[in-house]
């Protein structure tokens, strides 16, 4: 018996807020690809979102991407059983266990899926690779209960999501995302589940790839800053770089290329 995932809005609220100042602390900013930003939110049923897995901080920057862009939904996210334990508070914000390496598993999996997508406006986020994996490594051997999806619910909305990590001109890493087009249920339904696979697969490595070049030019024009993160080196060093810039009466800016991340806050939520 699985018993449907809890999610305590109050938790979620505040887990949002936590891992927004957490990313502003230890990174750069959380960039989104122009040209990935979502236009699905008003979906009539629900989604289902697939990424890629290459880093500690997805968990992270899928709890802000939800928080953020999708706040009117409820989002959901397969989590190992294991680690569900030692971190019980995702718990609260919609994870549900799942047993990666077993049948009894991707029953637990699929049980769950179904109870979460028989409501229009519930999400499921799914790091589809099922463990960590270098961004570039190819192919991205993504599980095969992602494709079992679309036979739960054939009205799900499916879209990839690509994630990338990147160090630019600051002390901070910089978090890249896009999302993907998104694909219907029904239109991966008609498929054989190993095409349906590969269709799904091969949507991701291209958004992928797409976002690689964006990342790879270093142009912080090409996204939305979602979330700013602390700029400069600190201590004594900025300490000289402040004291220097009001003796001059200039405006102190810590960044190494000053108003990399001067957005408007419009521009910060598309």
């Amino acid at each position: 018996m699985v018993s449907e995932p809890t999610r305590s809005p109050l938790v979620w609220r505040f887990m949002v807020g936590y891992f927004d100042r957490f990313l502003r602390r230890h990174m750069n900013a959380l960039r989104l690809a122009r040209w990935g930003v979502p236009r699905f939110a008003d979906h009539p049923g629900p989604i289902v979102v697939y990424c890629n897995h290459p880093a500690w901080w997805d968990a992270a920057v899928v709890i802000l991407l939800a928080g953020r862009l999708f706040p009117k939904r409820t989002s959901h996210a397969p989590f190992d059983a294991q680690m569900l334990e030692r971190y019980a508070i995702f718990s609260r914000i919609g994870a549900f266990a799942v047993d990666l390496d077993s049948a009894r598993g991707a029953a637990q999996f699929l049980k769950a899926s179904r109870n979460i997508l028989a409501r229009p406006e519930a999400m499921i986020w799914i790091t589809a690779q099922g463990r960590f994996a270098d961004v570039r490594a190819r192919p991205l051997d993504l599980r095969g209960g992602v494709a079992r999806l679309p036979e739960l619910a054939p009205d799900t909305l499916f879209v990839p999501l690509a994630l990338d990590y990147a160090f630019w001109e600051e002390r901070g890493a910089e978090a890249c995302a896009a999302f993907g087009a998104p694909v219907r249920g029904a239109d991966l339904l008609a498929l054989p589940r190993p095409e349906r696979l590969a269709r799904m697969e091969a949507a991701l490595t291209d958004t992928l790839d797409r976002l690689a070049a964006d990342v790879i030019a270093r142009d912080p024009a090409r996204f939305t800053a979602l979330v700013s993160g602390a700029k400069g080196v600190g201590g004594i060093y900025d300490l000289g770089r402040r004291l220097r810039a009001a003796l001059t009466g200039r405006r102190f800016d810590p960044a190494h290329r000053a108003g990399l991340d001067q957005a408007t806050e419009e521009d910060r939520l598309p």
